[in-house]
């Protein structure tokens, strides 16, 4: 009896203790999403800032380079919402969900394909992004795959 009893006692403060450990986890996403807030209106300000500037400043003919750089900063908004949105969804099911990391990926490598200056990078970093899109879009393949089979 006295053996079931310090094993009950066990078991509940491995709960408590793993209660605990829940409770942090929570908080920490709670201000991580917070903070990430704060970094995506900063970056929007940023934005427009840098596009009143740029349309005021930059001549007509070098107007094609501001607009990679636009389209770079764009791009870092929406890896930021992804990432604020892998943090609600870890919130809401306590889960990280491979899916929503992958598509964030895949975005950071568009927005780095984007904004690459192909003069400065060599065959073997072109050659990097290739592999890296590739193993990205086969591991999302393979993802929504065995989902939808999941959900049938």
């Amino acid at each position: 009896m006295k053996k079931l009893l310090r094993r009950i006692a066990e078991v509940t403060k491995d709960e408590n203790f793993m209660h605990i450990i829940e409770h942090i986890e929570v908080i920490v996403s709670k201000v991580l999403s917070i903070l990430m807030v704060l970094v995506i209106l900063v970056a929007i300000a940023d934005l427009v800032v840098f596009i009143v500037q740029e349309l005021f400043t930059t001549p007509y003919a070098k107007f094609n380079t501001t607009l990679f750089k636009i389209f770079g900063l764009f791009l870092n908004i929406l890896i930021a919402l992804e990432i604020l949105e892998n943090i609600t969804a870890y919130l809401r099911k306590h889960v990280f969900q491979v899916e929503l990391v992958i598509v964030t990926s895949l975005i950071a490598i568009a927005r780095k394909i984007i904004i690459l200056d192909l003069e400065k990078v060599t065959g073997i970093d072109i050659i990097g992004l290739g592999i890296a899109i590739l193993a990205l879009s086969i591991s999302y393949l393979i993802i929504r795959f065995s989902n939808s089979r999941h959900f049938r």
